[in-house]
């Protein structure tokens, strides 16, 4: 353990922008749920007609998890359901770039040719994530204690986020160890943790269904977080299961790493052709080599998901009807002046815009990556200069989000049309809504583009401005916090559709900011030298 402190403090610092931000803004998210649940179910008897409509929707328990209750805790703790899952990613994504995202770009040589053991950097990356999840499970527990409710269950909501928040720790050392690349181990976790959500969907469905897959989802880290029943008969037991978790996956992790070569994995690269293809000759065709897994990932995922929406809209929209007039204003706040099928769906389309701002910055964030991996510099090195070459990882940051958001709008559509009987309008309606939110994504492509021609060890804070920018948009309108704090956020500016007044003056405003920004990118990477470690 020789020099793990000073591996920690190192790890703190360079982290020193975004551990705060995956640490404090899950936890104002039940802050809010609080609020809402207070302004639009203010009795008991509200809330459990809340929960007896909710209790048996299938597409909330696979997104939130089981409903044990209708009291303000369990309601709070079961719709900040999809917190586990963010916190797992955080906390996973984390130790993957502290350790073989270091070991790849060979930073980890350097630091282990100094005083330290050859575990210290793993251990360093693994105490810091597990702090960083205690620290949130502690925050959270504080929040809902100082709204009122009961210390027993919010201890419990807590002790959930920091188990889920470690042991994607663990999960994440175990698949650093298997790949030689960052970006396979990346690829792995999430699939990982896609297989726990998916998991966790399935008992608790089956479970509420009286099925025999209940116990299915014991298999799931995810769903570890609900089984402490927070508010609902807590049950501290289920620490154990995460700790022994914990420490099993921490061994294997310890012990791929002692066993293999540093730079090395558990899965070798295979060696390419000795020629490249001729779909290789040019910029464009390179990106399209380096994107197109992902973004043929990205399509699928985004059809799948609006044929679902789509088919549960009407639905949802009947059980929404039901709610009382508070919770209907809270709605129209959020979804605007449609009905309450257009406001569910404006909800669910601007949430589908914020994941294509996220996956459109990680595309242009691919620029970085191809820079610090050392592999431009063998491109820029023939007859290719450094825009034509960014201008191909550009293109799919901008068109592979038009394309996800065309295929989601019409999967909605087709969906949606077809369980009303109306295809004709719904297709056109419903990617029409999609389409708007494309502004607002082109410019968080055109952040992440700009931090990266001008300050590129920042480029990864183009990820904090989406996350600030979702915030005040989302939380802000259940607070009803002032409207120039919600105007902060982009998404704010897009019109509320279906069912909205199409406003063109936004739409344009903001793709001349995204155009602004690329310049900006463009004029920043002309300047600058390559690479910029």
């Amino acid at each position: 353990m020789t020099g793990t402190g000073k591996l920690i403090r190192l790890a703190l610092r360079r982290d020193r922008a975004l551990l705060p931000l995956w640490v404090f803004l899950p936890w104002l998210f039940p802050l809010a749920f609080v609020a809402a649940f207070n302004s639009g179910y203010p009795t008991a008897q509200a809330r459990q007609e809340y929960a007896e409509t909710s209790i048996h929707n299938t597409a909330f328990t696979v997104t939130y998890g089981a409903l044990h209750g209708s009291s303000l805790g369990e309601l709070v703790t079961w719709r900040a359901g999809f917190i586990p899952i963010v916190v797992g990613l955080c906390s996973m994504l984390t130790v993957i770039r502290h350790t073989r995202a270091e070991e790849e770009a060979g930073r980890r040589e350097l630091i282990g040719a100094t005083v330290v053991s050859r575990h210290a950097g793993l251990a360093a990356v693994l105490i810091m994530a597990g702090g960083a999840s205690l620290a949130l499970g502690l925050l959270s527990a504080l929040g809902l204690i100082s709204q009122g409710l009961p210390a027993a269950g919010s201890l419990a909501f807590g002790s959930g986020l920091a188990a889920v928040g470690c042991v994607f720790a663990a999960v994440g050392a175990v698949v650093a160890q298997l790949t030689t690349g960052a970006g396979s181990a990346r690829g792995i976790g999430i699939v990982v943790l896609g297989a726990a959500f998916l998991l966790r969907g399935i008992g608790d469905v089956s479970g509420k269904a009286g099925g025999g897959l209940g116990w299915v989802s014991w298999l799931s880290p995810i769903g570890w977080a609900g089984q402490f029943r927070p508010f609902s008969g807590e049950r501290w037991w289920v620490l154990g299961i995460a700790a022994c978790a914990v420490a099993a996956l921490t061994a294997v992790a310890v012990t791929l790493s002692g066993r293999r070569d540093l730079g090395g994995g558990l899965f070798h690269d295979r060696l390419g052709p000795a020629d490249a293809a001729p779909g290789l000759r040019t910029p464009l065709a390179l990106a399209w080599r380096l994107h197109r897994g992902a973004l043929v990932g990205r399509v699928a995922g985004f059809a799948l998901v609006g044929f679902a929406l789509g088919s549960i809209a009407e639905s949802l929209g009947e059980m929404m009807n039901n709610s009382t007039p508070a919770a209907r204003e809270i709605l129209a706040r959020i979804g605007g002046p449609g009905t309450v099928v257009d406001q569910f769906l404006v909800g669910m389309m601007t949430m589908l815009g914020v994941v294509s701002a996220g996956l459109a910055i990680q595309a242009a964030l691919r620029l970085r990556a191809e820079e610090s991996g050392g592999r431009v510099e063998s491109v820029l090195a023939t007859a290719v200069d450094r825009l034509r070459w960014a201008g191909g990882h550009l293109t799919f940051a901008l068109l592979g989000s038009t394309l996800g958001l065309v295929v989601f709008g019409a999967a909605v559509g087709l969906a949606y049309g077809t369980s009303t009987g109306d295809v004709s309008r719904q297709l056109p309606r419903m990617l029409g809504a999609a389409l708007v939110q494309l502004p607002a994504v082109w410019v968080f492509a055109g952040v992440a583009f700009a931090l990266f021609g001008l300050l590129p060890r920042l480029s990864a804070g183009a990820f904090a401005v989406l996350l600030v920018s979702t915030l005040f948009g989302w939380v802000g309108a259940e607070l009803q916090l002032s409207q120039w704090v919600i105007d902060l956020s982009v998404f704010a500016h897009i019109p509320q559709l279906p069912g909205g007044e199409v406003r063109v003056l936004p739409l344009v405003v903001l793709t001349a900011m995204a155009v602004v920004l690329i310049g900006l990118g463009l004029v920043g990477l002309r300047r600058r030298d390559l690479p910029v470690g």
